[in-house]
């Protein structure tokens, strides 16, 4: 199939300024798809030119108008439903069935969402001394400088554009450069339905260079990251050159914990969920495993029988379950923890090597992984992000509630339980963004998500994330209060 891989600046699809460009890559057997235009400081500054010299029209522009064209861009999403999703299998490795069912449906609900957001979005009044009326407004931002990952490159546009434009910022946006066909796929869409030029840039380039020009960037008003926790470092200190607002959703480490008391038929299925889904590529995977002693063996024989019984497979084929990972480095690094987990007494259970399928041997494959580890391994503390579980057993809830809060992360976690007040209690003590109960990686555009402590600050969706792309404003009206006497004459 035919892709865009010129950078969308100002309402138009151009070279990079030295014509460079990166090779994309298909994970299911590493095969080129295409080559796509490179950005670099001087693509960065001209975008940045464009989304300023917008951004007066488009803060002004009426929050319903706004409105209406995310829910046209939401419309024209679900309209080439189709070809997003095999655009988003073929350059990620995401099952065909998933990027369908999920990632565009996700997609289009989230711009539907903030579409809808724009002209609902209110100040408000403050009772404040007598003769004076006091009201806050919210504004937006200014220009924005946006970063998103390799593992969902579709659906976080939405995340991020979606409240951004809304509020009335303008964009520029960087993809993944292992990942940007699905992102310029839609700045295509963006263009067909009407959004101003210069309202968005969305240009593909290397974090290193593009990433970091961007953070630096003293045209930009804002930065909105996400990825590992490492970077985010690195983002926090770029942006102190014009003090920046900085918005950061970085890793996890998510503990998955089942009681003794849990649905485990339920409590199985949602946790082979909660980490194979995507290849365990995503920063709230459930990639601690936590079981209550009593039921451990139980739990496990069933949860290993169902991950043997996982279809992995050419992300193209309707009956693939799991597909291959990103990229054959990011595979290396995954493969590369099995041993980690080896010296540290760690014990595979099941997986931690290719499929013996010779059909996928030029892919970026990986069986599902199960490892029995101690919680202070480094399996059990570093963010694997793959298809790679670690299992450790506890006694009761102060054990398991300490084990859940001993890492550096703080992003996702999640239990399986029938009693009622456990369930409320060990949420409330779980130092986390987001807590599932009897459920796992559950999202929508009206709940907030993001993390605390190493898994960064700032909240996508909901109001939330509107009052991560505003400020408040502040306006007095002497409206009849008397002048102060050192002022008369």
């Amino acid at each position: 199939m035919q892709f865009q891989t010129k950078l969308f600046i100002d309402g138009v699809f151009v070279d990079a300024a030295d014509r460079a460009t990166i090779e994309v890559l298909n994970p299911h057997n590493n095969s080129h798809l295409a080559a796509v235009a490179e950005a670099k400081p001087a693509d960065i500054d001209r975008a940045v030119e464009a989304a300023t010299r917008a951004f007066p029209a488009w803060s002004s522009t009426a929050p319903s108008e706004r409105g209406r064209l995310l829910l046209k861009l939401a419309d024209a999403i679900e309209a080439h439903g189709d070809a997003l999703a095999q655009i988003e299998a073929l350059d990620t490795g995401h099952p065909i069935r998933d990027a369908r069912g999920l990632d565009v449906a996700r997609t289009a609900a989230t711009y539907r969402y903030f579409g809808g957001m724009a002209d609902k979005y209110e100040g408000f009044v403050v009772p404040v001394d007598p003769g004076f009326l006091n009201y806050v407004t919210r504004e937006p931002v200014g220009v924005v400088g946006q970063i998103v990952p390799w593992n969902f490159p579709l659906m976080f546009t939405s995340w991020k554009m979606g409240p951004a434009l809304a509020a009335g910022n303008t964009i520029v946006m960087k993809p993944a450069e292992l990942t940007p066909l699905s992102s310029l796929k839609i700045a295509e869409l963006m263009a067909e339905v009407g959004f101003p030029r210069g309202v968005v840039n969305i240009l593909p380039g290397y974090g290193a260079v593009a990433g970091q020009y961007l953070a630096e960037h003293p045209g930009v008003h804002k930065i909105a990251f996400t990825g590992s926790t490492v970077t985010g470092r690195k983002i926090v200190q770029a942006s102190a050159g014009n003090l920046k607002r900085v918005q950061l959703e970085l890793g996890g480490k998510g503990a998955n914990i089942v009681f003794d008391d849990a649905d485990l038929k339920a409590a199985v299925a949602g946790s082979a969920f909660a980490i194979f889904h995507n290849q365990g590529q995503a920063c709230i995977a459930g990639s601690r495993l936590l079981l209550h002693e009593k039921i451990a063996d139980e739990f496990l024989d069933a949860f290993i029988a169902l991950a043997k019984s996982i279809r992995v497979g050419n992300p193209l084929d309707p009956a693939t379950e799991m597909g291959p990972l990103t990229s054959m480095g990011h595979r290396d690094r995954v493969l590369g923890y099995c041993e980690v987990a080896r010296q540290q007494g760690g014990e595979i259970l099941m997986g931690g090597k290719p499929p013996d399928d010779p059909t996928l041997t030029k892919g970026c494959y990986l069986m599902p992984t199960i490892v029995r580890a101690k919680p202070a391994d480094r399996v059990c503390q570093e963010e694997v992000f793959g298809p790679f579980v670690s299992v450790t057993t506890f006694r009761d809830e102060a054990e398991v509630i300490e084990i859940a809060n001993g890492t550096s992360y703080g992003l996702g976690g999640g239990l399986w339980t029938r009693d009622l007040r456990r369930a409320h209690a060990v949420a409330r003590h779980m130092t986390s963004g987001m807590v599932w109960i009897n459920c796992y990686k559950r999202a929508h555009p009206g709940s907030p998500f993001g993390g605390v402590r190493g898994s960064g600050y700032g909240r996508e969706m909901g109001f939330e994330a509107m009052h991560e792309y505003t400020y408040p404003k502040s306006v007095w009206v002497n409206v009849d209060a008397a002048v102060p006497p050192f002022y008369k004459r």
